[in-house]
């Protein structure tokens, strides 16, 4: 017998839920796990949004061609916005296929794994400089002392953005973020998103008359299929990358540091095996994940997932974040096991819409936590644990700051 999703009201985007999820999730997964909640940002084509928290249905949901990115595609209106927003809300993560396919096959082109792994040096040399830096002081802030500038640092130079203006580029990431948080947060960024794609539009336009060997460069000359980025998508396409180039990884980086500290034994044994460090990244990024839900979906037809209906044009979000904690898909779900095998976690999503980065930020992570696990051994923290400041948002989750002492 089917029903109706359950109403819960509960701001999952909220600071104070990023703070303290897990007892709500499990809550949600045992009582309700397809739920209507009330919805704070700006995905404005409605008040609520369906969740799902169980893993079995998120995965099916990721891959399910009836829940789709564009609303019209669901018999909604398209999503108004200024025009000068347009090649930020036409980007990849927006859009279902065949644009989504074209653009993905586009990307992957230049996203090699190849250029990936000759990256790697360079990550360790980031890191290095900053950990030196770090190691001239008592106590620091792993978020922005360490954990944004390493991915800012490598995404910029992925890109080919000159080093003078890779702090601008952390500043205009933020602003992206926040800009889908709430009406205010939209409002107070535009400056920083104006001066973003200025910047980004003369990137492009550089890379057009002095190509060099980096991702522009190559998206502006990629090909597949006969087809090519216009000057709009080549906008969205750097932003993308930009904001979710680097994000996910601050966020590992911070909450898996966060998650070994909690955890000292599970600290002490990838010290004692720093070897194992690629598949602690794996375990950390399930148990600790930097993204709390996937992208937004919109039901193009009525559909029923474990018992209740989710009527046509809903909005829909996956707790990714509770399905990769879901006993049903993981034993021992609340613990910390690097040697859990499979561990076929959701972080970077299924099926087409699978994070195209996550090489990226695998390795990234594998060298940040070798790195900074053999600087600093005793690392601790600065404040009391109910004392941190998370960063509100509905799909990330990640520390504002995190005060350490070495």
């Amino acid at each position: 017998m089917s029903g109706h999703p359950i109403d819960i009201e509960i701001d999952l985007s909220s600071a104070a839920f990023k703070s303290a999820p897990y007892q709500i999730y499990e809550r949600l997964r045992d009582e309700t796990p397809v739920a209507r909640v009330p919805m704070k940002g700006l995905i404005a084509t409605q008040q609520n949004a369906i969740v799902l928290s169980r893993y079995g249905d998120v995965s099916v949901m990721l891959k399910d061609a009836r829940l789709v990115k564009d609303p019209p595609n669901a018999g909604l209106p398209a999503q108004r916005v200024p025009s000068f927003m347009r090649p930020l809300t036409r980007n990849m993560l927006a859009l279902d296929d065949p644009d989504h396919a074209r653009l993905k096959r586009l990307v992957q082109a230049a996203f090699t794994p190849r250029r990936v792994e000759m990256m790697r040096q360079n990550t360790r040399d980031v890191s290095a400089r900053l950990l030196d830096q770090i190691e001239r002081k008592g106590s620091f802030d792993l978020i922005a002392d360490y954990a944004m500038p390493l991915p800012v640092t490598v995404i910029s130079e992925l890109l080919g953005v000159p080093p003078q203006d890779q702090a601008k580029f952390a500043r205009w990431s933020g602003a992206l973020i926040r800009a889908g948080q709430s009406a205010v947060s939209a409002m107070l960024a535009l400056p920083e998103i104006f001066a973003f794609l200025r910047y980004a539009k003369k990137l492009i336009q550089s890379k057009r008359t002095a190509p060099a060997d980096d991702l522009v460069s190559s998206l502006v000359a990629s090909e597949a299929e006969g087809d090519r980025l216009d000057g709009e998508e080549l906008l969205a396409m750097v932003g993308i990358l930009l904001s979710a180039g680097h994000e996910t990884t601050v966020n590992l980086i911070g909450n898996g540091m966060l998650a070994l500290i909690d955890n000292p034994d599970a600290m002490m044994q990838l010290q004692e095996q720093p070897d194992h460090v690629e598949a602690a990244v794996e375990e950390l990024l399930r148990f600790a994940s930097p993204i709390a839900a996937s992208t937004h979906r919109y039901a193009r037809q009525d559909i029923e997932i474990s018992g209740s209906i989710i009527p046509k044009g809903s909005l829909v979000f996956g707790l990714i974040a509770s399905a990769n904690r879901d006993p049903r898909q993981f034993e021992g779900a609340d613990k910390i096991d690097f040697a859990r095998k499979p561990n076929r976690h959701l972080t970077f999503g299924e099926g087409g819409h699978y994070c195209v980065g996550a090489a990226l930020a695998r390795m990234e992570g594998a060298v940040a936590f070798s790195d900074i696990l053999s600087h600093m051994p005793n690392l601790r923290l600065a404040v009391p644990r109910d004392k941190l400041r998370w960063r509100p948002g509905m799909v990330l989750t990640g520390l504002e700051r995190c005060p350490l002492v070495r």
